[in-house]
């Protein structure tokens, strides 16, 4: 095992096991600190986003006037006196342990059987006030719910929103641990249902869910009670699917050394992170062995959910030790307005678009039948035949400047581009003939790749495509390979036809058979999926383009286009417009000009 180059620098710069939470470093400007540092605190991304020049915040006991944003740091100055704003912080809280939940239970049944006020009352709570405070408040959610929800008997609410929709609210004191992912459970039930999202949030106190007016049935205690073995099996299907392994995916990632910073020692915006971390989940969801999607599923599952509380709870649930009742309000309860309030500030932000708009997977439309509707062109006339040919020969690493170098720049062809010959990877590569046999013969060594046959040639593979070419093509392996790579893969005609379309700009289906030594047939079923999955784009009868190149060619098209549009002196366009109007003394203007005033000649004679 080698490094590759670079690989120092990376591990340098970039390592680290706590995740990056996007804050800014508030300071003091240079020069103006007294004794100790010039660190204030720290702000969340947002805050400073929302945040401006002369704003005055709140940090710890002291007001601070903001004098200076920049990409890293705020640098603030002392405004003693003043009025400030409150910042905030975005983030996940910790959830609350079962074992805690099952505890302040337990207290909130001792308040609600009386039996906490007739005995020895702590010093902190003998107060009169404090004591008509709570046991008020026992009683306003008695009143409401009929009983106290607690350890041995949570409570399912039903009450109306303001546009008549339902809020399903379970009252349950086990904590964020164990309702997260009993959540996830009930939001795939109530989908199976009613057909809609049901927009659970799960806090340490209960969880609340939305379900539209229906005429049937109501939600009763039913929806919450699951076999536990199937609840597990059930959660680890639609962790993959939730936020929060969205989240931990990009610390995972970012510990694994795969979302490097570009300068070292300077902070990425976090929302910059998000993006890049979406991007490579949506590529590594493909490969579900993936090590840093088996290190985040590990993470959910086991430090952020508490699953065997869970399965605990449900046993308990199913076998009557513990007891939900059900009850319809007309208003939320009192234990209620936290929940709500959490549930509220969960969707205040978020985009007005429709789900149907968010979820475009869900509308099927004719892309020809719309084309001909809007009269829109092709989207192939748009390209510009001189930018397919630049755009081609820089994929295909046959620019100048695009050549490779060195062993590792030979092996990075064949990852890149897929199997090639010996010929072909000497057009891309700046070494000598020498050079290359060389590096080829270090690669082969330690077997990082292999020779192969494929469409009658003989190439070499890079060894990660060992399998994929094996599944695909039905290539015949070298015995000597390494176990390791011959492992199944999920899709590997797809994997082979995505890379060969990212690394040229315009292909044919008959491009693609020849290539691969395929049937037609079998090349043209297989493009149809991938335009289905939103990948390709077919521009004319049998022209194909990744999505991605498509944007890279469209937008150096335009560039060209705009390039090539130069303005003219005043007098070309004088005598463009006196020569589409047929007065020039070398032009015949009657033939052209007398049958656009017909209807004004044929008005004047009729009158």
């Amino acid at each position: 095992m080698t490094a590759r180059p670079g690989a120092q620098l990376l591990a340098v710069t970039s390592g680290g096991t706590i995740p990056d939470r996007g804050m800014y470093s508030v300071l003091l400007p240079e020069g103006e600190e007294q004794a100790g540092s010039r660190r204030v605190g720290e702000l969340d991304e947002e805050m400073v986003y929302e945040s401006r020049v002369n704003d005055i915040i709140t940090l710890g006991a002291t007001s601070w006037r903001i004098q200076q944003i920049t990409r890293d740091q705020v640098i603030v100055t002392p405004a003693p006196g003043r009025s400030a704003r409150l910042p905030f912080w975005r983030g996940e809280g910790n959830g609350r342990p079962a074992e805690l939940g099952e505890m302040i239970g337990d207290f909130l049944h001792l308040l609600a059987d009386g039996a906490f006020f007739s005995g020895t009352i702590p010093p902190w709570l003998a107060e009169e006030n404090t004591i008509a405070n709570i046991q008020g408040l026992i009683d306003e959610q008695r009143n409401a719910t009929g009983i106290v929800p607690g350890s041995r008997h949570l409570v399912l609410e039903r009450c109306r929103d303001e546009i008549g929709d339902w809020r399903i609210i379970l009252h349950s004191p086990y904590g964020r641990r164990v309702h997260e992912p009993w959540a996830l459970a009930i939001a795939g039930r109530i989908h199976a249902l009613w057909g809609a999202d049901a927009s659970v949030v799960a806090s340490d106190d209960g969880i609340v869910a939305r379900i539209p007016d229906t005429d049937g049935k109501l939600p009763d205690a039913a929806i919450f009670l699951f076999e536990p073995e199937k609840l597990l099996q059930i959660v680890r299907e639609a962790v993959g699917s939730s936020a929060l392994f969205a989240a931990r995916f990009r610390e995972c990632a970012a510990r694994a050394l795969l979302m490097p910073g570009r300068t070292p020692g300077h902070r990425t915006p976090l929302w910059q992170q998000r993006l890049r971390a979406s991007q490579l989940l949506e590529i590594a969801q493909g490969y579900p062995d993936f090590p840093v999607i088996l290190e985040t599923l590990r993470e959910c599952l086991q430090d952020v959910y508490d699953l065997p509380a869970l399965e605990r709870l449900m046993r308990r649930l199913n076998g009557g030790e513990i007891q939900i009742s059900d009850v319809t309000t007309t208003t939320p309860s009192p234990f209620a307005a936290s929940l709500l309030f959490g549930y509220v500030a969960e969707f205040m932000y978020q985009s007005d678009a429709p789900l149907a708009e968010r979820r475009a997977s869900v509308l099927s439309l004719d892309s020809e039948l719309l084309r001909n509707l809007l009269g829109q062109v092709e989207p192939g006339e748009l390209l510009d035949p001189q930018v397919i040919r630049q755009v081609e020969e820089e994929l295909q690493r046959l620019a100048p400047g695009r050549r490779a170098k060195g062993e590792e720049g030979l092996f990075d062809l064949l990852r890149e581009l897929g199997p090639m010959t010996v010929e072909d990877l000497a057009q891309r590569h700046t070494g000598s003939s020498e050079e290359i046999a060389s590096y080829l013969e270090n690669l082969l060594a330690v077997k990082r790749i292999f020779p192969t046959m494929i469409s009658g040639q003989e190439r070499l593979a890079c060894m990660d495509d060992a399998a994929r070419l094996r599944d695909a093509l039905g290539v015949r392996l070298p015995e000597s390979l390494p176990e390791i790579y011959l492992h199944r893969v999920s899709y590997p005609l797809r994997d082979l036809f995505l890379r060969y379309l990212r690394a040229h700009a315009l292909v044919t289906a008959e491009q693609l058979a020849h290539e691969f030594s395929l049937g037609i047939a079998i090349v043209e079923e297989q493009l149809q999926q991938l335009r289905e999955q939103g990948l390709v784009m077919n521009l004319q009868q049998d022209i194909w383009v990744s999505d991605e190149v498509f944007r890279r060619l469209r937008l150096r098209s335009l560039q060209a286009a705009r390039e090539a549009t130069r303005p003219v002196a005043a007098t070309t366009y004088a005598r463009l417009l006196l020569e589409r109007q047929g007065v020039l003394p070398a032009t015949d203007g009657s033939r052209h000009s007398l049958p656009q005033h017909r209807q004004a000649f044929m008005r004047a004679w009729m009158a």
